[in-house]
Formats: C-alpha cells, sequence, structure tokens
C-alpha cells in the first residue's frame, strides 16, 4: 500500500461510499477517483474473510479488464466504478479500489499502488432484524499491577458491546467527558456469534486515575443502522484504591 514516506500519496486516492447497505438482489457502486500525476490505472479488490486480497479487475485510461462491472476512466481526477449487480448475501466485505501506473507492456507490476480507505458492503440478511448493541464495561482485575512500580501501575478496563447486526460499529473512550485513544486496543473486526455481533475495546489508564472514585470512564458504541448512527454507551466509576 505503499510506504510510509509515500503516506501524501495515500490521501490522494478517494473512495467512496465508506459504508453501503444492501438487501439480497440489489445494486451496489463503488466510486473510486485519485490525483496522482502520470497514474492511470485503477484496480479493485475484494478483501476475503481470511483478509486476503481478490484481484477483481482494473481499468486502464478508460478501457476496463479483465470482467464486467468495472468501468470509467482512471485518468487523474477521473471516476472509476465498481457496480455489483444482484447481491448476495455473500457479496457482505471490504472492497478497496488503488491507482497504479499501467506500461504498454504489463499492469502495474512495477509500480507502488496506493490505495483507498475501503468500502464496507453489508447485504442484509433478512431473517436478521437490524439490531444496537447492548454495552458494558468490566472492571479491572484487582491483582492487575500489584507488582509494577508506582509509576508504572496500569489499569485495564474492558468494553463489551454485544448482540448487535450488522456489524458497523466504532469504539471510543472518555474519561470525565474527554475523550481519550492513547492506551486504547479494539479488536480489529466484530466477531460474530449465533447470528449477531461482538467487539471488546481494551483501555488501559494509570492505576491512579481509576482509584479516584471522582473519576468516570465512559465506552461510546457508535452503530450505523443502515440510515443514522447511534451511539450507545456505558460508564463506569472510579474504585479507591
Amino acid at each position: 500500500m505503499g510506504s510510509s514516506s509515500d503516506t501524501h500519496m495515500l490521501d490522494q486516492v478517494y473512495q467512496t461510499s465508506a459504508n453501503i447497505y444492501k438487501k439480497k438482489g440489489e445494486t451496489a457502486k463503488i466510486h473510486c477517483s485519485h490525483s496522482i500525476l502520470n497514474y492511470n490505472s485503477i484496480l479493485w479488490y475484494k478483501q476475503l474473510e481470511n483478509r486476503q486480497l481478490q484481484f477483481l479487475g482494473y481499468v486502464y485510461y478508460n478501457n476496463a479488464y479483465p470482467e464486467a462491472g468495472i468501468d470509467g476512466d482512471a485518468n487523474p481526477g477521473r471516476n472509476c466504478t465498481l457496480t455489483t449487480e444482484k447481491l448476495e448475501l455473500s457479496s457482505s466485505a471490504i472492497y478497496f479500489c488503488a491507482a497504479s501506473l499501467h506500461s504498454a507492456r504489463q499492469c502495474c507490476a512495477n509500480y507502488e499502488a496506493y490505495f483507498g480507505q475501503g468500502t464496507k458492503l453489508t447485504v442484509l440478511d433478512p431473517d436478521r432484524p437490524v439490531t444496537p448493541p447492548k454495552v458494558k464495561i468490566l472492571q479491572p482485575s484487582q491483582q492487575e499491577c500489584r507488582n509494577q512500580k508506582e509509576k508504572q501501575r496500569k489499569k485495564t478496563l474492558v468494553c463489551v458491546a454485544s448482540g448487535f447486526y450488522p456489524d458497523h460499529v466504532t469504539v471510543s473512550w472518555k474519561i470525565n467527558d474527554e475523550d481519550y485513544s492513547s492506551g486504547v486496543a479494539t479488536d480489529s473486526a466484530a466477531q460474530e456469534i449465533e447470528g449477531s455481533y461482538r467487539i471488546t475495546s481494551r483501555f488501559k489508564v494509570n492505576a491512579a486515575l481509576w482509584e479516584n472514585q471522582e473519576n468516570s470512564f465512559m465506552c461510546i458504541v457508535s452503530f450505523f443502522d443502515g440510515e443514522t448512527t447511534t451511539n450507545h454507551t456505558a460508564t463506569l466509576h472510579g474504585v479507591q484504591g
């Protein structure tokens, strides 16, 4: 996806929309463009359940290869579209576009490909109702950090969101209504369990913060139901050490 020194290139590939909800049998369209000088190809990929990328095809200038459903113009400032018709439940995945350079002899073999941010397509299962998450925070273990030096002592709060469908959620944390991201580790994807989803997020905080009863710790789970995003929260207060 390009080296860290070329991070600015990643900001020049634009993919929309970030989230798409469709019903079985409908059609989904994902759009991609870029602003990288001289690049003339847009490649399309589907991320499989094992996180491998399946190559779907590409557009070279304004010619599509190798299959239907991909069209448009791959030159800078133009638009390229991936169209998937007659959607099945198996069509649910994250789709990526990538800008690259195509020579007359071969596509993209010796050039960096710069990826868009991805589009999460969900084909809704008619047998599953859209359901928001239930959120709770598990208290840190009393045994945690007992053998650590005073200034290094940490406590881990665990937020669990469960029972939701589909799996379009993000998790964030606040302490006393102030946003915190340092020390937060959230599952990379929700796990499917018996027809619904579950995700956990761990928040390591200084033990002194947790051991102050005046401090409040909030986990916010933002859930997109296909039309609107709603926030679902749980809060714990610190416990005197």
